[in-house]
């Protein structure tokens, strides 16, 4: 129970230091405008994956994002080491979230169908 309040905690801690760190030190302009959705922290606390999501929905867009990403991982894993009160710095990968697309989809389904119902 313990454990999986410490993953809580550095799943949270992770998530507002990345957005910290995403606004004031990575320059790079294909990350500029993504939100951190979500962080995953193994039971080890050895590996986080990070969630983010993009407003674009061109699949161009999101390679460039992460392409972006992928090349301020380094950056963004040393900044977390002088950051957080951790004995190893969990190593960091960066995955879109694809929830906010799919739920944009499904209000797109729904306002399809109230239309229909009014007609």
């Amino acid at each position: 129970m313990a454990q999986q309040v410490r993953i809580g905690r550095l799943s949270q801690e992770i998530q507002r230091e990345v957005n910290d760190i995403l606004q004031k030190r990575v320059r790079d302009p294909r990350v500029q405008g993504i939100t951190i959705t979500g962080v995953e922290v193994t039971g080890d606390l050895q590996h986080a994956t990070i969630y983010y999501s993009i407003l674009s929905d061109l699949a161009s867009d999101a390679e460039k994002t992460q392409r972006g990403l992928d090349k301020a991982t380094g950056l963004i894993r040393r900044e977390l080491g002088h950051r957080l009160n951790v004995y190893v710095t969990p190593e960091i990968k960066f995955k879109q979230d694809e929830s906010v697309r799919y739920g944009d989809h499904i209000d797109e389904l729904l306002n399809k169908l109230h239309q229909q119902d009014n007609f």
